[in-house]
């Protein structure tokens, strides 16, 4: 067997360009395949078609877009950020106010097994957070958690939103969610 340098196809012969054009096509085409992927996920963080879903454990499933927070009673927050060492203004709708709205149980019908439920906020990039029903009805406690859709006047940015959870009582923001794709309420099993 013979070696030789140089590339395998010396010679340009019309079966050769043929496969050429042939393999550009195939790597073209598969190239083609995750491009709506990177364009819907672009869409999603744009705000414009983004959604926010509520299920699990509701009677009455939602999904939201930012047009319909805006329709919402709207909670404004003043909060330090501890990241950046900075006040930021968010607005939003409270989360017990959409959780009212898919009819989960509040107030005084907030009792017995419903005691054990909480709520499942799971960010685009898989980040999850979990809160007791009970700490997001103001009739046991004032949380103020909201799911924001402005950050000091302003649309939140790709990094940020278009939706995210923020918790302004809590001591650091470890259960505030940005890019909030869906909120999930669960009934723990009776054992």
């Amino acid at each position: 067997m013979r070696f030789t340098s140089g590339p395998m196809f010396a010679t340009s012969s019309p079966a050769h360009a043929r496969i050429r054009a042939c393999i550009s096509l195939l790597i073209a085409a598969v190239v083609a395949q995750f491009l709506p992927a990177a364009q819907e996920t672009k869409a999603q963080s744009s705000g414009a078609a983004a959604e926010l879903r509520i299920g699990g454990a509701v009677s009455n499933p939602l999904i939201l877009t930012v047009a319909d927070l805006k329709k919402m009673p709207r909670k404004t927050l003043t909060v330090m950020n501890p990241h950046d060492k900075k006040k930021e203004t968010y607005e939003g709708v409270l989360l017990e106010e959409l959780l009212r709205r898919a009819s989960v149980p509040q107030g005084e019908k907030l009792r017995g097994s419903s005691m054990a439920t909480y709520v499942l906020a799971e960010a685009e990039d898989g980040y999850r957070v979990v809160f007791s029903l009970a700490e997001l009805d103001s009739g046991i406690l004032e949380s103020e958690v909201i799911v924001a859709d402005t950050l000091d006047g302003a649309p939140l940015g790709d990094k940020q939103g278009p939706f995210r959870l923020v918790a302004p009582h809590e001591k650091r923001p470890a259960r505030w969610v940005r890019m909030l794709k869906s909120i999930t309420v669960v009934s723990a099993p009776a054992q």
